[in-house]
């Protein structure tokens, strides 16, 4: 018999797992993003820029995330809110809310890790692959592009599979920032109807389900190959 609360809590939970879901894929698009750069200045000839992305990664990997969280949201958030033109302005209803600081360390965090795991994946490529780019008449940025990026996405498919998931696991985090995600939906409905268990039974299957999607789509992708691969051909 399916309990009381699930119906008359249906749509808050939905909506919970609507923000973790968006929290999840910007995450995932802007971090990887940063990841790619980082990986880049990680292997920079320049020392300076290889020595700041060094100290980002390090000071990133090195603090737990909740305490990043906690140092965005609480301090930032507390700065901000001291500026008079900042709360008058049209960033304000962003610099305010919660969601944004859990998008934020989390970007900063996808950022350092999968940042790492790119840069050995771009050390792993083969030479003589690089050397065949030369022959063909590539420049460097079109071999970094079409060769090196490529290819080193698809040895690091199941590695990234794996950070994907951990991601997923961390917007659990959001909670803890009054942001409304799955496990604060959970929250709220234990401390309503005083159901201590059920309701966090319920979302834990909801990320189980979670990474099993993410897991599939990975595994389709090292199955048919990423565009990326494709435009290799």
């Amino acid at each position: 018999m399916i309990p009381v609360w699930m119906f008359d809590y249906a749509a808050l939970i939905g909506r919970g797992l609507q923000t973790t879901i968006s929290i999840l894929l910007i995450s995932s698009v802007l971090g990887f993003g940063l990841a790619v750069l980082t990986a880049l200045a990680r292997l920079s000839r320049r020392k300076l820029i290889a020595r700041c992305s060094l100290a980002y990664t390090s000071v990133i990997r090195g603090t737990p995330l909740l305490i990043q969280i906690y140092i965005f949201y609480y301090g930032l958030g507390s700065l901000f809110a001291q500026f008079p033109a900042l709360r008058g302005s049209v960033l304000w209803p962003f610099l305010r809310e919660g969601y944004w600081y859990i998008v934020f360390a989390l970007v900063l965090s996808v950022g350092a890790y999968v940042g790492e795991v790119i840069r050995g994946g771009l050390m792993a490529v083969p030479k003589g692959e690089m050397e065949a780019a030369s022959a063909f008449g590539m420049t460097a940025r079109q071999a970094l592009l079409r060769v090196r990026l490529p290819r080193a996405m698809r040895l690091l498919l199941p590695t990234l599979a794996g950070e994907s998931v951990m991601l997923m696991k961390s917007t659990a985090l959001a909670s803890t920032i009054a942001v409304v995600d799955l496990l604060g939906a959970a929250n709220v409905v234990r401390a309503q109807t005083f159901q201590v268990f059920q309701p966090l039974l319920l979302v834990a299957g909801v990320y189980v389900c979670l990474t099993f999607l993410i897991e599939a789509l990975f595994t389709i992708a090292e199955r048919r190959g990423t565009p990326l691969r494709r435009s290799m051909g």
